[in-house]
């Protein structure tokens, strides 16, 4: 598995780098200073796996990750403080691991990696149908059910290791992530607008231009959504003439 070291501090890099010799299924692909650093490395190297500092000259490691697109890197946070720790995991990280680097806690961040890695593995190895407009789907949340037509839901959300599902006038929170569900949809009817959100193409009501050359998409029933610059250039490739 490929890694990316981002940090600004040379010391912890090494450091980082000597911890890391013990676990060889982890490959050091390289290494960035900052934000800017970074986006250059992984759109070079296309990493699987981002050792990532929080404070970092310019911006922090949170800027960062909002800036990238679909698909993700995993994300193992690596910073001298703790209290970013809960805003880490609303991202989706895999651990977040304080300074010095314990190796145990490493070794534990690392295998929880080994144990996702292989169950998606297995799940390629049965590959599931994907869903069609006409099929209906189960969904709960608490107490509450619904069976629900796929044509109907307007609106993936992801919320960490949460997605949000807008149907009807519903918006139940399922614990399953937003790549999960989207394997699951079909690609020619939804799509992929931002880190953060998928849409049925069949509710898009209205386009316009919007900052930094993305795009405002506006769904029947009044939900807005932003697509990224980048999105936006794939969205306008699908849906030209």
């Amino acid at each position: 598995m490929k890694a990316l070291l981002i940090d600004d501090e040379r010391l912890a890099r090494n450091e980082l780098r000597r911890l890391l010799a013990a676990h060889k299924d982890i490959a050091i692909a390289g290494e960035a200073v900052d934000v800017d650093d970074a986006l250059e490395k992984i759109a070079a190297l296309k990493p699987d796996l981002l050792f990532l500092d929080v404070q970092m000259p310019g911006a922090d490691g949170f800027s960062l990750l909002e800036r990238l697109e679909p698909p993700m890197p995993l994300v193992i946070f690596t910073t001298a403080y703790d209290e970013f720790a809960v805003k880490a995991f609303e991202f989706n990280a895999l651990d977040y691991l304080l300074k010095p680097v314990d190796p145990n806690r490493l070794g534990a961040a690392l295998e929880k990696l080994r144990l996702r890695a292989s169950a998606a593995a297995g799940a390629e190895g049965t590959p599931r149908t994907r869903l069609s407009l006409e099929d209906k789907v189960f969904v709960r949340e608490g107490d509450h059910c619904w069976f629900v037509p796929v044509k109907s839901i307007r609106l993936l959300e992801s919320e960490g290791n949460y997605t949000r599902v807008h149907f009807d006038e519903q918006k139940p929170q399922l614990f399953r992530s937003l790549t999960a569900m989207e394997d699951r949809l079909d690609a020619k009817h939804f799509f992929r607008a931002n880190r953060k959100q998928v849409i049925n193409l069949a509710w898009v009501e209205g386009i316009e231009p919007w900052f930094s050359g993305g795009l405002l998409v506006r769904l029947k029933g009044g939900l807005k959504v932003e697509l990224s610059r980048r999105q936006a250039q794939d969205f306008r490739e699908r849906m030209s003439l």
